[in-house]
C-alpha cells in the first residue's frame, strides 16, 4: 500500500468511524485525510506531464579527484509542481528544487574517485507532493555521455638525505641526468651538411676542411634508445588500488622524464613503445591509453621485445609487488634499473615514493658496454 492510499484509507475510517459514534469532531480530519490523499497524487501526475530536465556538460576529459562544473537546466510543465528534485548520476545527494520547479539553471561540482571511461546516463526530474505521498519520475532528455577520467599526476617524493630539501638522487633525476641524456640523443652519424653558425668545433670534419672541400659538420641522427624508458606491467594484480597506483605512478614518472628531456613508454598489449618528449600531442594521447588500462584475465605481458636493447634507464613499474625484474625486461636494459611496486617492499630501501608505490634502483646490466657514458639517474 502507497502513501497515498494509507492516508485514503485512514480518511475512510476515520470518517465511518464518525458516522457510527456520531463523533462530529472526526468528519474534519476524516474529509481532509481524503482530500489530500486524492488531490496529491493526482497534482503530481498533472505537474508532471512537461516537465523535464538536461544535462549540458562541456568538459570531456578530468582528471581522478579533480572538480569539474556543469550545467542543469529545468523545465516545468503547465502545473507547477508543489516540490522536486534532479537525480543527477554525477552527484551522490539528491538536488533538491523549489516549489514551482522555476529554477532555470543551476551549476554543480562533481569529482571522480578513480579513473576509467564513464558512461552516464540522463539526469532525471523527481516531481512529488508536498507530503511525499506520490512521486513522479521524468526521464531527463539528452543522450547518455561519455567522461574520460585520467589518471592523477603525483610529485615524486625523494627521502631527505642530511635535512637537505633534495637528495642528489632526486636533483639528478629531475635535471642532471636527463639533461645528459638529451645530449645522448644524438650520437649516431648520418652524413655531412654544410657548417652552420654556431655548430660546437666537436661536429666540425676536419678531415673534409683538409681536402678542399669547405667547412662541413657532423649530420647526427637522433638515437632515441639513450632515453629513459617507462614500462607498465598489469599483470597478477592482487587488488584493484595496486592496479590504479601503478598506472598513476608511471603517469607520472612518465610525464617527469617527457619534460626533462625525453623518454619512451611501453603499455600493456603494446608492440612499439611511444616516444614522449614534452608535446603535448603524444602526451594527451599516452595519457588516455594509461586511463583504459584494466585488470582483465589473461592480461598480456608488455612486449618487451619491441623496446629494443636500452642504453637509457628502465622503469619497470608493476601491479604487483615483485623483488626483481622479469627475465626480458632485465635484458633491454644497459644502463641503471628502477623496480617501481605499489606500497614497500619489505628489508629494502626506497629511492623514491610516487602515487602510492616505491621505486628501487637495481643498478646497471653486468657486463655492459664499457666506454660508454654512465647516468645515474637514481
Amino acid at each position: 500500500m502507497s502513501r497515498a492510499q494509507a492516508i485514503v484509507a485512514a480518511g475512510l475510517g476515520l470518517t465511518v468511524v464518525a458516522r457510527l459514534f456520531d463523533a462530529e469532531p472526526l468528519y474534519v480530519p476524516g474529509v481532509a485525510f481524503l482530500l489530500i490523499g486524492v488531490l496529491a497524487p493526482a497534482w503530481s501526475r498533472l505537474a508532471a506531464r512537461g516537465a523535464s530536465v538536461r544535462r549540458r556538460m562541456d568538459v570531456r576529459r578530468v582528471t581522478e579527484d579533480e572538480p569539474f562544473e556543469f550545467e542543469l537546466s529545468v523545465r516545468s510543465g503547465r502545473i507547477p509542481a508543489l516540490a522536486g528534485a534532479v537525480l543527477e548520476p554525477l552527484v551522490a545527494e539528491t538536488i533538491l528544487l523549489g516549489p514551482g520547479l522555476r529554477m532555470s539553471t543551476r551549476r554543480v561540482t562533481a569529482s571522480f574517485a578513480r579513473r576509467g571511461l564513464r558512461r552516464i546516463e540522463p539526469p532525471a526530474l523527481l516531481v512529488r507532493d508536498p507530503f511525499d505521498l506520490h512521486r513522479r519520475v521524468c526521464p531527463g532528455a539528452g543522450p547518455v555521455q561519455e567522461l574520460l577520467v585520467l589518471p592523477r599526476i603525483d610529485p615524486i617524493r625523494f627521502p631527505e638525505a642530511g635535512g637537505a630539501a633534495a637528495t642528489p638522487a632526486a636533483a639528478s633525476f629531475r635535471r642532471g641526468a636527463n639533461r645528459e641524456l638529451a645530449g645522448l640523443a644524438e650520437v649516431e652519424i648520418d652524413g655531412l651538411r654544410p657548417y652552420r653558425e654556431g655548430t660546437s668545433a666537436s661536429r666540425i670534419h676536419w678531415a673534409a676542411l683538409a681536402r678542399g672541400d669547405g667547412l662541413l659538420e657532423r649530420r647526427l641522427r637522433a638515437d632515441s634508445d639513450a632515453r629513459p624508458l617507462v614500462v607498465l606491467d598489469a599483470r597478477g594484480v592482487a587488488q584493484p588500488e595496486d592496479l590504479d597506483a601503478a598506472v598513476r605512478a608511471a603517469a607520472s614518472i612518465a610525464l617527469e622524464l617527457s619534460l626533462h628531456g625525453g623518454c619512451a613508454l611501453l603499455l600493456p598489449g603494446e608492440r612499439r613503445a611511444t616516444a614522449l618528449d614534452g608535446g603535448q600531442g603524444a602526451w594527451a594521447a599516452a595519457h588516455a591509453r594509461l586511463a583504459l588500462i584494466e585488470d582483465v584475465p589473461g592480461m598480456p605481458a608488455p612486449f618487451l621485445s619491441g623496446a629494443g636493447v636500452r642504453r637509457g634507464p628502465t622503469f619497470y613499474v608493476a601491479a604487483r609487488r615483485m623483488q626483481r625484474l622479469p627475465a626480458a625486461a632485465d635484458a633491454i636494459a644497459r644502463a641503471s634499473r628502477v623496480l617501481v611496486v605499489p606500497g614497500e617492499l619489505a628489508g629494502r630501501a626506497a629511492t623514491f615514493a610516487v602515487a602510492g608505490c616505491s621505486g628501487y634502483e637495481l643498478g646497471g646490466r653486468v657486463g655492459a658496454r664499457r666506454g660508454a657514458r654512465s647516468v645515474a639517474v637514481l
